[in-house]
């Protein structure tokens, strides 16, 4: 089994989508893939594994773990609605959820650094399940420091990652178009840039980023199967 986890230096950067992307990529190869959400905050409106389902077509897909009704971080969230999340038993179900693909694709809850269940965070639960993982990052003014760190704290727990991706790029500032130069420079790792896109649904998203994926970004997806 091969596990991917596509983890983000914050909020809102674009896990989603790009979690999207890669588990349709595989999909439409002809490798059976499964995105996995440990927690969803903010349920209801938010919910990223049915997203993912609606891209790829099927509620095989995807799945949630756990959901949480106020926009918190998940340890955050389960006090406050006295349903406190337990990291042995969330851990224990994302293996046995691995199980039903050759492909898992592991998608964060935040930024690596947000608490999740007792003392346990984001961090552990993707170092302790995906030897590799993506990092999805905003382009603007303030990504360096963000992302330079998330990648540091991946690999201080072996995490290998595999590239990093600059979401909603449009290259309207000059910090905007020297980032991703920068951001190899400062850790060694590739990376890609992903346009803003308006789409009118899921699928239709998806295959945006899917397509300014370059081919060594995939080549590299590949690689791990």
């Amino acid at each position: 089994m091969t596990t991917i986890a596509v983890v983000g230096t914050d909020t809102g950067v674009g896990k989603t989508v790009v979690t999207a992307a890669i588990t349709d990529w595989f999909r439409e190869r002809g490798t059976d893939a499964r995105a996995i959400k440990p927690a969803q905050t903010g349920h209801p409106p938010d919910d990223d594994a049915a997203f993912v389902a609606d891209t790829c077509g099927t509620d095989d897909a995807a799945t949630c773990l756990r959901y949480l009704e106020e926009p918190l971080a998940p340890r955050v969230a389960g006090e406050r609605a006295d349903e406190p999340l337990e990291y042995e038993a969330l851990l224990e179900d994302c293996r046995r959820e691995r199980e039903r693909a050759p492909v898992s694709v592991l998608e964060g809850i935040g930024g690596v650094r947000v608490p999740l269940a007792g003392d346990r965070e984001v961090l552990d639960l993707v170092a302790d399940l995906a030897p590799v993982a993506v990092v999805v990052a905003r382009s603007d003014l303030g990504t360096l420091n963000h992302t330079a760190l998330t990648v540091a704290a991946l690999e201080q727990r072996g995490v290998d990652v595999l590239g990093i991706v600059c979401n909603e790029y449009e290259g309207a500032s000059v910090a905007e178009r020297t980032n991703p130069a920068e951001l190899e420079r400062l850790t060694g790792r590739p990376v890609e840039t992903v346009p803003s896109l308006s789409a009118s649904n899921p699928g239709a998203l998806a295959t945006g980023v899917r397509e300014a994926l370059s081919p060594a970004f995939y080549a590299r997806l590949a690689d791990r199967e």
